[in-house]
């Protein structure tokens, strides 16, 4: 189908784009990579008088790796974060997940920002950056603020950014020990099934600390401390991992859909944890 017509903004800056923003309001939306907001403008699901494409402001490219801190623009690629050695060296985990989005074509246009911020379930970064503790960027007229990524989801596509504000970058720490994204989905391209991003680190061969997050398995990425609580101590053996994924089973709240009932979709997040648990286990 064709879209409602609209107005097409191109700003060079930031300064330029949340002017636009700020006039039009509710009648703006901003373009990231397009995979998301485009095929809805087609569809006619979504309406947008002005779009603003963020493609030519530089301020919002690009990844720096500095004092165990890395920073990376919103509009960076997906191909650009698996292109990364110093990305790779400082958060595998990401390079990891980044690998199993759609396809290169996809990955090729489609923005960590983007992916991010429109807060579809489906997605795979906002619980990539919840495992990671990952910290938002928001900036707005009035200036700027950070929102954590455990607590960025309100609900599907609603998330704490304000219409105003436009997200800049993401901030995370660099991280150590084992790590994995593992991810079920019925064929190249399709979102998750069910999917789940570990981080464990390890201390005479016990779990010294941990992080689990689960993706498309309810209206929001689910961070689960009860997961990871029950790795603490132990030497992640199979009553570990099997404790660790029945507190993770017990906090999603998958819906019946194309991908199957929910007892499946229940099944397969089941294992499906546990893989990226045992996988990450064997890195720490």
């Amino acid at each position: 189908m064709i879209p409602a017509a609209f107005e097409y903004h191109r700003p060079r800056d930031i300064g330029g784009a949340l002017a636009i923003l700020t006039e039009h309001g509710e009648d703006a939306r901003v373009l990231a990579g397009g995979h998301s907001l485009i095929p809805m403008m087609k569809l006619r699901m979504a309406e947008v008088p002005h779009l603003i494409d963020l493609a030519d402001i530089a301020a919002l490219r690009g990844i720096t790796v500095e004092g165990g801190r890395v920073t990376i623009g919103a509009m960076t690629t997906q191909h650009e974060l698996i292109a990364s050695a110093a990305l790779h060296d400082a958060v595998p985990l990401l390079r990891e997940a980044a690998l199993q989005i759609a396809d290169p074509q996809v990955r090729y246009m489609g923005t960590i920002g983007g992916n991010v911020a429109n807060g579809d379930p489906g997605n795979d970064m906002p619980g990539v950056m919840q495992c990671l503790d990952a910290t938002y960027t928001l900036e707005c007229p009035e200036g700027t603020r950070e929102v954590r990524a455990r607590g960025f989801y309100e609900a599907a596509y609603m998330t704490g950014r304000d219409d105003a504000e436009i997200l800049t970058r993401i901030s995370l720490k660099a991280t150590r020990g084992g790590y994995a994204y593992e991810k079920q989905k019925r064929k190249i391209g399709d979102y998750a099934t069910a999917a789940c991003a570990v981080l464990i680190e390890a201390e005479n061969g016990r779990v010294s600390s941990a992080a689990v997050s689960m993706t498309n398995l309810s209206d929001v990425p689910v961070f689960s401390d009860a997961a990871a609580n029950a790795l603490l101590g132990t030497a992640c053996d199979r009553d570990a991992v099997k404790a660790a994924v029945a507190a993770a089973l017990a906090e999603i709240d998958p819906t019946e859909d194309n991908r199957g009932p929910v007892k499946f979709k229940m099944h397969v997040a089941g294992i499906i944890i546990a893989r990226a648990i045992e996988r990450a286990w064997s890195r720490a």
